[in-house]
């Protein structure tokens, strides 16, 4: 028996009906991922791809909507958040981590590594270590990212550190690490919020401040100071981090996919960081901005000792556990003497 035209082109109707719905039914689990990376950055460019890509393999079950450019506010905002479940992750630098689980802060002491395969080096051989620590701490690390090494901006030329201490330098308010290197260096810094620093910038409240060639772009702060240090201060880590209680709610094959997508795109996001910090600083000098050379009071010797008195300060009070910093010391030693063909796993 035939069926007529009109009755066959309803049921495809319907058919084309019924597979739109399932495409554009609501997940089952929604992970709300907050950053401070502003829309159209390399950074919030990868995550959308991430998003993306936990979408589709997931078969539209585990979504990631995103919550860009400090919208949710800073660092500290966004992990009250998550403990009140109003957030369940985000792409955190050293900064926020410090707040969760301080000892992998260890890799961004000052003037501790020379390279980026240094940086790797340490990282991997840490890994396993520092992923438990974040699970028995409730969250859970999906991957590493990098902010990469980081300089001084300023609005006025400054070579040494006794011109140093005589500027108005932020602090990222309520940073132990930022407060130690200044302590250690003998600058008495302005403490503010990240979200804050343009505006001070503008309004003289603040005249130097230290982030990435990238970030620096990616912020606009590069439009209101003139000079960068030409040395790095670190190297600021970041991570991409979920609560451990939104991990336990999904099902193991989610679970899987987040952590396999979470680990890749950590992994994206360190290479493209340090491809595009190194287009950054040419691109801070084709604007003009003045790169300036160390002076006689910053030897090496000299950020030798800054590093060491920050870190004693920081292993004092546990934020940097003294077995942590010791290992990070002697397998830099090791790497430098000998580097391995492999990194280390522990």
């Amino acid at each position: 028996m035939s069926i007529p035209g009109s009755l066959t082109r309803f049921i495809i109707f319907i058919l084309l009906l019924a597979g739109s719905s399932a495409t554009m039914a609501k997940p089952e689990h929604t992970l709300k991922f907050a950053t401070l990376a502003p829309s159209g950055s390399t950074w919030m460019n990868i995550l959308d791809a991430w998003g993306k890509t936990v979408l589709d393999q997931s078969g539209g079950r585990l979504a990631i909507k995103f919550y860009p450019g400090g919208v949710q506010g800073d660092e500290p905002d966004v992990i009250k958040k998550i403990r009140f479940n109003q957030l369940q992750g985000g792409a955190f630098s050293g900064y926020g981590i410090g707040r969760i689980y301080s000892p992998p802060r260890v890799m961004e002491l000052p003037f501790l590594f020379r390279d980026v395969d240094e940086i790797d080096y340490i990282r991997n051989h840490f890994n396993e270590e520092f992923q438990q620590g974040f699970r028995e701490h409730g969250y859970e690390l999906l991957g590493w990212m990098e902010i990469g090494f980081v300089h001084m901006f300023s609005t006025r030329e400054t070579s040494t550190l006794e011109e140093m201490r005589h500027r108005r330098v932020w602090l990222w308010q309520g940073d132990p690490m930022g407060q130690a290197f200044f302590d250690a260096s003998g600058i008495s810094p302005i403490p503010l919020s990240i979200v804050d620093v343009y505006t001070s910038l503008s309004t003289g409240l603040i005249d130097t401040v230290y982030c990435t060639p990238l970030a620096a772009i990616a912020l606009q702060w590069f439009t209101k100071t003139q000079y960068v240090s030409s040395i790095s201060l670190t190297n600021a880590m970041g991570a991409l981090i979920v609560s451990r209680r939104f991990m336990d709610s999904l099902p193991a094959d989610l679970q899987e996919i987040l952590r396999t997508t979470g680990y890749q795109t950590g992994e994206e996001l360190i290479t493209a960081t340090r491809r595009d910090n190194e287009t950054s600083l040419e691109e801070l000098r084709k604007r003009g901005l003045v790169f300036i050379e160390p002076g006689d009071d910053m030897s090496e010797t000299a950020l030798q000792k800054i590093r060491n008195t920050a870190a004693t300060d920081l292993v004092k009070s546990d934020y940097i556990p003294a077995d942590v910093f010791e290992r990070t010391l002697e397998l830099l030693e090791q790497y430098r003497n000998s580097p391995p063909a492999t990194d280390p796993k522990q």
